[in-house]
């Protein structure tokens, strides 16, 4: 019976062996739920608060305005278009806007407005 046996033969828990390593689940990946169309509120506040940003990119957008990737590229064009905004730096996977000031064209005189570029 149990005061026979030796001490190799004795279960690991009862003799304070290794237990086995638990192994973890790994990171999680938050599930987002963006809207893929704007609504009347949501296209309002890209309206009234996005060209008051300093730094506006395709993820902010989706970030503040809790829309998908798509929709902020064209968020982006259309702000772009009607000049609210204006592009810093292009790049396939990312591009940078920011707030349309006119710091160029008050600096620039008159006169040079007039010349146009070969």
């Amino acid at each position: 019976s149990e005061e026979g046996q030796s001490p190799a033969s004795k279960p690991a828990k009862s003799c304070g062996g290794k237990q086995k390593k638990k192994l973890s689940k790994g990171k999680q990946k938050e599930n987002v739920n963006n809207m893929a169309l704007f609504d009347q509120a949501t296209y309002d506040k890209l309206l009234s608060k996005v060209p008051k940003y300093k730094l506006i990119t395709l993820s902010i957008l989706s970030d503040r305005l809790s829309v998908n990737g798509s929709l902020s590229r064209k968020a982006i064009r259309e702000l772009m278009a009607s000049g609210l905004i204006r592009m810093v730096s292009a790049h396939a996977s990312q591009q940078i806007c920011t707030r349309a000031t006119n710091t160029i064209t008050c600096c620039v005189p008159e006169f040079m407005r007039q010349i146009t570029v070969l």
